[in-house]
């Protein structure tokens, strides 16, 4: 009886290799109340929130590849800066 081999990592894996995007129901969406306080982005758990400079102002933009849809960015706001819809498929 021959055994396969299983479970051995040859190499580190990254989340930039295996986007997760496609697990979301939800995805948040930032509105225009942004002031990119960067609260969201501290505590996005895929570090998939950035907040850049747009016209002079900083604001949250989100990398959907990467965003599972856990909506904590949601909660943790504190300009309500930020809504969810309904995934489309």
């Amino acid at each position: 009886m021959t055994l396969n081999e299983g479970a051995i990592v040859k190499e580190p894996g990254t989340s930039r290799q295996n986007k997760t995007g496609s697990w979301r129901t939800f995805r948040p969406i930032i509105t225009d109340k942004c002031i990119g306080c960067r609260i969201c982005e501290w505590y996005c758990p895929d570090s998939a929130i950035k907040v850049v400079e747009k016209d002079g102002k900083k604001v949250a933009v989100v990398d959907y590849d990467y965003c599972k849809g856990c909506l904590i960015c949601l909660g943790v706001c504190p300009q309500k800066a930020i809504g969810q819809e309904k995934e489309k498929r």
